[in-house]
């Protein structure tokens, strides 16, 4: 089989980015009345969740220290479902991958699967923190507002603070109470359960974070508890205009280099390959993809492969970083079970990419269209197809970089 000749594009992405971190989050931190709402000796929660949020471990430290100015002792908790193996250990494990340690944050972490209920939602849903969290003076929720890769909300709250408040706060057992409901849990009764938290708990404010296509911080906003809910919705929706894309949206092969929920809770971000893959969810009009190649895993992700079912191919070196308990307790948590299907095996790269080709009827080869990118986070550099140079050079946000060449495989098959 001849395959097509590939040329590697860049992506132009307009956005703001914060400049100086630390100097913005005591700026917000004082604008949202926290010098006046914390007193010395008060024991304030630092939520952490699992995601690979671009200056996570800056900003957690930022707000450690300008706590720690006003006389205040700030503590960390992993908040995060069933991530880590739903293990105390698991979940420290989970923030040191992503530089949230004691010694960078100088700040303690206590990670505990315990929770305490503190309520319940007016459908009789029991709303759940963390026991640490019960027992300090105060919470300060911490979290990136982004389009969720589930379901697409119709009140505007998807990925955020108020996720952070639920499922995040509530760990493993909220995570539980929710996805028992399928999508109608994460999508309907999470702000319920949310609201129960901010009535109850304690939440000094909410520290929101967007950002740009390139992965930069573009917005740190603190939000007094009463306004986060309005002021996500707005967020949201500047989260949602940042986002990358894939250039074009017809392919006939997707080959993603790695995958993994340091970028994308999901694995593969749903909303940059059109796939959700859940019972009774309609799949995205776009992009329309037939045939998605998963090369490889993170090792960021600790062998949770959740995600590999929204591959149709995928390679030997995948398979065998699976860490099966990791990845079932995460997607039976979900309960999505089809995002954990295991696709068709193949020796490598080559194999799965030849495969992947003979399978589109009536397609030459040499003229299919293929996108080959890192993983879904990154999508400013990718290689593309020698048939879609045409519509690339007529995007005025996409430039052609490179030569074209021959797709290169080293003497295992695997992409160079």
């Amino acid at each position: 089989m001849k395959l097509p000749r590939m040329v590697q594009v860049k992506q132009r992405f307009a956005g703001p980015a914060v400049e100086h971190i630390a100097r913005e989050v005591w700026e917000q931190l004082a604008r949202a009345g926290i010098d006046e709402a914390v007193t010395p000796g008060m024991r304030i929660a630092l939520t952490a969740g699992s995601r690979g949020i671009a200056n996570i471990a800056e900003i957690i430290k930022a707000t450690a220290a300008k706590l720690k100015s006003l006389g205040a002792e700030p503590f960390i908790i992993p908040a995060m479902g069933s991530h880590g193996g739903a293990t105390a250990e698991g979940q420290v494990k989970v923030l040191a991958s992503l530089g949230v340690t004691e010694a960078y944050c100088e700040a303690p972490i206590l990670s505990s699967m315990e929770v305490v209920q503190i309520g319940r939602t007016e459908r009789d849903i029991p709303v759940y923190i963390d026991r640490h969290a019960s027992e300090g003076d105060g919470i300060i929720l911490i979290g990136r507002i982004k389009v969720h890769t589930d379901f697409k909300s119709p009140i505007g709250i998807e990925s955020g603070i108020m996720k952070m408040a639920a499922i995040g706060l509530g760990k493993h057992e909220q995570a539980l109470a929710l996805h028992n409901y399928g999508i109608q849990g994460i999508r309907d009764f999470m702000p319920e359960v949310s609201r129960v938290v901010f009535e109850k708990a304690n939440i000094l404010c909410g520290i929101g974070i967007v950002e740009n296509a390139y992965e930069q911080t573009a917005v740190i906003e603190a939000i007094p508890t009463p306004r986060i809910e309005e002021r996500e919705r707005e967020l949201l929706k500047l989260s949602a205009s940042l986002m990358p894309k894939l250039p074009v949206q017809q392919l006939d092969v997707l080959h993603v280099d790695r995958i993994g929920k340091n970028y994308s809770g999901t694995g593969m971000d749903t909303n940059i390959i059109g796939r959700m893959r859940i019972l009774g969810v309609d799949e995205p009009a776009s992009p329309n993809i037939k045939y998605v190649i998963a090369g490889d895993l993170s090792d960021e992700c600790q062998g949770n492969a959740l995600g590999i079912g929204l591959a149709d191919l995928t390679t030997k070196r995948l398979f065998e970083k699976i860490d099966y308990h990791k990845t079932n307790e995460n997607v039976i948590t979900s309960t999505f079970l089809h995002r954990a299907m295991i696709p068709i095996i193949l020796d490598n790269d080559l194999e799965a990419m030849r495969t992947a080709l003979r399978c589109c009827w009536g397609v030459n080869p040499e003229q299919a269209r293929i996108i080959r990118i890192a993983n879904t986070l990154h999508l400013e550099h990718m290689y593309v197809s020698e048939s879609l140079i045409p519509e690339i050079e007529a995007l005025d946000h996409v430039k052609v970089v490179g030569d074209l060449e021959e797709m290169k495989f080293d003497g295992n098959g695997v992409f160079i």
